[in-house]
């Protein structure tokens, strides 16, 4: 039986901002019946699948167990670790997923973002990375690995296994990661404004940012479902209850009950409150994020978006209406293995860093 427990709330949303609050919630058991999802079982479907020919040999370079010889306990290591950093602050799951999102999309899956040299001008220091939690865990993790073996594995390795296990200790899938990345020696600020997705951008906007990472559609949608994680500042949203486009008015596009509800909670110009970005555990990992955007109950454009998408919307009618997540979280392991290709570093171009802050 699963324990309840009091936390506060502390999620970060894509690219904007920190979420704090506090909300009772059933600690996660750590071990769950949930079957290990391999490599291979992807079905694309409707949606187009990423095109093997069209990859880099660089992602061709990545293979489960890369460190089978060199370091055979390292993703034992951090998912023992990881265990005690969920029961320590299980708000920690949400923004270690998030931490990978953003390494990948900038420059990418190369530990860039981790990268701090005090000057202010990294891409941890951006205005759209400025509430980024985790540093300190990757980090915790790292050392554990480096006790065992010293400069063997990857910062950019480590990130990626610590968001597997933080998806699985969220209660979603527990899928084989990729490994074999090296690490970035650049982090720049200012290119996170040009490689992140906006929060509030159409499906148009968002398909052209993923496809510049070689990711699909069906990415963008399935990787959308991370958004049944966590909370939101009003302030983050508040333009679409009191002025939207400018116009005076609430957006037309939320379900007007629901536009009510959050009027209650957020007054114009509020920067304190929060509210659930969906309706179900903001702790939880869930296809529920699919009935919440179908059902117009979504605090964000680019989730209310996807309806305005015949691929996207057929993706989210299937989800909201499916009887259990398992097929979502078919889906979401291969978008997160698909992801974590991105313009990785392999063979001999990058670093291994000791200390995923330091540059090499």
């Amino acid at each position: 039986m699963a324990s309840v427990r009091q936390f506060t709330v502390y999620f970060l949303y894509s690219t904007s901002f920190l979420v704090l609050g506090t909300l009772v919630v059933s600690e996660i058991p750590q071990e769950r019946a949930i079957p290990r999802l391999q490599l291979g079982e992807y079905t694309p479907e409707k949606l187009e699948p990423t095109k093997q020919g069209e990859e880099p040999i660089a992602h061709q370079e990545l293979k489960v167990n890369f460190y089978a010889t060199t370091c055979p306990n390292a993703e034992d290591l951090v998912a023992e670790e990881m265990k005690l950093v969920q029961a320590e602050d299980p708000t920690l799951m949400p923004s270690l997923i998030r931490l990978h999102f953003h390494d990948c999309f900038v420059r990418g899956c190369d530990g860039s973002v981790l990268l701090d040299s005090g000057s202010g001008t990294e891409e941890k220091d951006a205005t759209l990375s400025q509430n980024l939690r985790g540093f300190s865990t990757i980090e915790r993790l790292k050392k554990v690995v480096e006790n065992e073996c010293p400069k063997v594995v990857s910062c950019a390795d480590i990130l990626a296994m610590a968001a597997r296990e933080a998806v699985f200790l969220s209660q979603g899938p527990r899928y084989d990661v990729e490994t074999g990345r090296r690490d970035g020696s650049i982090s720049i600020d200012t290119e996170t404004y040009t490689n992140l997705p906006p929060v509030n951008g159409s499906v148009t906007a968002l398909k052209r940012v993923y496809a510049k990472k070689n990711l699909t559609t069906k990415d963008l949608v399935v990787l959308s479902g991370a958004h049944s994680l966590g909370v939101s500042h009003c302030s983050s949203f508040s333009y679409r209850l009191y002025n939207y486009n400018g116009t005076g008015i609430t957006d037309p596009a939320l379900n007007s009950m629901y536009a009510e509800k959050l009027k209650q909670q957020c007054s114009p110009n509020d920067d304190k409150t929060i509210v659930p970005m969906g309706s179900g555990n903001p702790l939880t990992l869930s296809s529920g994020y699919f009935k919440s955007v179908q059902d117009k109950q979504v605090v964000f454009n680019s989730d209310e978006a996807l309806l305005h998408n015949k691929a996207t919307r057929a993706y989210v009618e299937e989800q909201a209406s499916a009887t259990s997540s398992q097929k979502f979280f078919n889906d979401f392991s291969q978008s997160m293995i698909n992801m974590g290709r991105v313009q990785v570093l392999t063979g001999n171009k990058g670093v291994i860093r000791s200390v995923c802050t330091d540059y090499y």
